[in-house]
């Protein structure tokens, strides 16, 4: 099974490098709390929005291919299950 690109979403995984990056700086410059936590929650909520995209991705390419197989489909959303507890 071929498994679906997802470089579409590098350019927001090194925007949100970019932003861990500044969020060190703010820490080291002892920046206002509620900046460094404005900031964190910023790079939460970008994390989440590549995450969901990934998730809709797996859904539609890798999930398809196991619903003709009813073990195959079973362990598949096993594994999604697990990944999405973490």
């Amino acid at each position: 099974m071929s498994h679906p690109s997802h470089t579409k979403q590098l350019a927001s995984i090194k925007r949100i490098e970019g932003q861990v990056r500044g969020i060190a700086k703010m820490i080291e410059e002892e920046k206002y709390c509620i900046d460094i936590l404005n900031q964190i929650k910023a790079v939460k909520n970008a994390l989440s929005t590549v995450e969901g995209k990934i998730l809709q991705s797996h859904l539609k390419a890798c999930l398809k291919g196991a619903l003709k197989s009813d073990q195959g489909f079973e362990d598949k959303v096993e594994e999604l299950m697990k990944t999405l507890k973490r």
